[in-house]
């Protein structure tokens, strides 16, 4: 009797006395970076019962391997610990992810006019198409945004909502009409309807500097059914497999209700189909029925509910939305008002009395300033720090100052890669200065803070880990603009730290996740090209080819195609994954490429004809979604 083995695997043979049970899985012939800095490096990782139960070289874990053991072969690839992505908006972007059209890894706005064209005709009446976050027209061959005019070309009859990072969205006529703009509709308080000559809304939505205008406009759309959400979220959850993530740290927000709308990922848990471990934070909803909202929930749930798949975090990202500032950086900061601290004093002292954690939504070092000087006030009275764990979110202008302050009172960081996305807008408003250290990571860690990191997704920056990792070590923008100087930088193994061990630590995890030892859980991720050594430029293409979570292996491309779990089909059947995917994959970057070269092919064809230099009759095998 041999070992059961997912690939070929010469003089590998069940062990016939085992001191020890058999592994259930084992990953071999790799080049693993544990995280572990007792062991930093190893050849084979064995997991049995969801956890590690061994680390070495090949012979090393020969005993571990019995008549029923699964032998994966990395063939030579780097194993990761699975990636962990501390603020992301999981809960709520599964809800919606098969209604979503990804300009994701797009980088032609030629090719994402073309998929729009496309879904418009498979788009029953009544759906919206809806481009939601994760693309910049930075990352464009033509560096620029489509117009309302391309829109309505690409869908005269299907409403098109396209959202621009935390600035603007985009509307056909069609999208202005089913969301019930007209020229009598007020502009809400924060935000700007623009309009024509005639006073008619023109398609062009701007947060000035409040989203929420772009936020409650895209929930006008029709909404998902519960089994469709279900199935959404599945698929969701193994498009973040897909790049190596294994756990994600939730950070609520806006529309995302407790307890209606985490009754999809509850589900998932109860029936033992998650494929991600998710902890997340309570957000309450309303301005003005905050502390009402907090005061209930510390009555009825407490940190740590849940298992190691589900489980509650703590409060946030908002606690009060009064001291809540907004992160579009295409406009000037803005004030919060006068006095918000007396309700957020309020917030703050009933959630650490009661044992909660929690979040804070702060991109300005004004707002960081404000909030420490409440929590430097309970400090007084014992509260900080008081074993409760509480983090600043984003702090892209955080001062060295305040970095010190939240030491004092046993604070946290959660970085994100922002400034991929919205970079460009950041360097116009604030200089080349500003940029370079926003926020300042590395000041963070040379004070020995708990720093994690994340994307943010999926409104504005995308979910793709690499992206986010590709920020970190090269300072560089998804369009290539660079940012930060060599002495901001961080290294990559440092960077990983932050996206495994990092995440950990704000869970209170860090004694089972984020690293490869024994007794930890069994997640990890054989990455297509090696993080630690690929070129720089690369990184971002980065994919796991096979992601376990807790001894599952939940994705599997590559020599290892089928290997992991079946997930039902992407419902409902005209979805945009279920023809586009997500984030545009290296064969569909190669595809967009062919479709690029053979669109400027066009275009110089046109601008011979116009000269009399060619025929003007195109020619008969091109895409007719390319001639506009």
């Amino acid at each position: 009797m041999t070992a059961h083995t997912s690939m070929p695997v010469a003089g590998v043979l069940p062990a016939e006395h085992a001191d020890h049970p058999p592994a259930e899985l084992l990953v071999r012939n790799a080049k693993v970076f544990t995280g572990d800095p007792a062991r930093p490096e190893a050849r084979a990782v064995a997991l049995r019962d969801g956890r590690v139960v061994g680390v070495g070289d090949d012979h090393d874990l020969a005993a571990l391997v019995g008549p029923a053991t699964k032998v994966v072969d990395a063939l030579g690839r780097r194993v990761i610990p699975g990636l962990n992505d501390s603020h992301l908006h999981v809960i709520r972007g599964g809800l919606n992810y098969v209604l979503e059209l990804r300009w994701d890894g797009v980088r032609s706005l030629r090719q994402a006019l073309a998929m729009l064209r496309e879904q418009a005709g498979r788009t029953p009446k009544g759906q919206w198409i809806r481009v939601v976050g994760g693309w910049t027209a930075e990352q464009f061959t033509e560096r620029r945004m489509p117009t309302v005019a391309e829109l309505n070309a690409a869908a005269p009859d299907t409403p098109v909502f396209v959202l621009h990072l935390y600035q603007s969205a985009l509307m056909n006529r069609a999208a202005v009409q089913a969301a019930g703009f007209t020229r009598e509709t007020p502009d809400p308080r924060g935000g700007q309807i623009v309009r024509g000559r005639h006073g008619e809304p023109n398609g062009v939505l701007l947060a000035a500097p409040s989203a929420l205008i772009l936020y409650s406009t895209l929930a006008k759309a029709p909404a998902l059914d519960d089994a469709d959400k279900r199935t959404s979220t599945l698929h969701f959850l193994r498009e973040l497999n897909r790049f190596g993530l294994t756990s994600a740290v939730d950070a609520a927000g806006g529309f995302q209700n407790f307890p209606d709308h985490y009754a999809t990922v509850v589900d998932l848990a109860r029936s033992g189909e998650l494929s991600l471990r998710i902890a997340y934070h309570l957000f309450p909803q309303t301005a003005g029925q905050e502390i009402a909202d907090l005061r209930r929930w510390t009555a009825t749930v407490r940190p740590e509910d849940g298992d190691e798949w589900l489980r509650l975090n703590g409060a946030g990202e908002n606690l009060t939305w009064a001291a809540a500032d907004f992160e579009n950086f295409s406009e000037p900061r803005p004030e919060l008002a006068e006095g918000y601290e007396a309700e957020f004093e309020q917030a703050v002292r009933l959630l650490m009395e009661n044992g909660w954690g929690f979040r804070l939504h702060a991109t300005y070092d004004e707002t960081i300033g404000r909030d420490l000087a409440v929590f430097e006030k309970l400090a007084a009275e014992g509260l900080f720090p008081d074993g409760n764990r509480w983090l600043f979110d984003h702090a892209e202008t955080v001062s060295a100052h305040s970095l010190d302050r939240i030491a004092a009172l046993g604070g946290a960081l959660s970085v994100q890669n922002r400034m991929s996305f919205q970079g460009p807008a950041f360097l116009d408003r604030y200089g080349s200065e500003a940029a370079s250290h926003a926020p300042p990571v590395r000041a963070m860690l040379d004070r020995g803070l708990t720093v994690a990191a994340g994307t943010d997704a999926t409104r504005v920056s995308s979910y793709n880990p690499w992206v986010a990792l590709h920020w970190l070590v090269s300072g560089r923008t998804v369009g290539g603009t660079a940012l930060r100087p060599a002495g901001e930088l961080i290294d990559r193994e440092t960077a990983l730290g932050l996206y495994t061990r990092g995440g950990a630590r704000l869970t209170g995890e860090q004694d089972v996740k984020g690293i490869l030892r024994e007794g930890f859980y069994g997640d990890l991720a054989i990455l297509s090209d090696d993080f630690l050594t690929v070129p720089e430029a690369a990184i971002p293409s980065i994919e796991s080819v096979l992601t376990v979570v807790g001894g599952r292996i939940v994705h599997a491309s590559a020599e290892y195609e089928g290997l992991d779990e079946a997930v039902p089909p992407v419902s409902p059947a005209w979805s945009p994954v279920a023809h586009f995917g997500g984030y545009a994959s290296t064969g569909a970057r190669q595809a967009l490429l062919m479709a690029e070269a053979v669109a400027e092919s066009e275009d110089h064809r046109l601008w011979r004809a116009a000269r009399g230099h060619t025929p003007a009759v195109p020619a008969p095998f091109l895409d007719p979604c390319f001639a506009h």
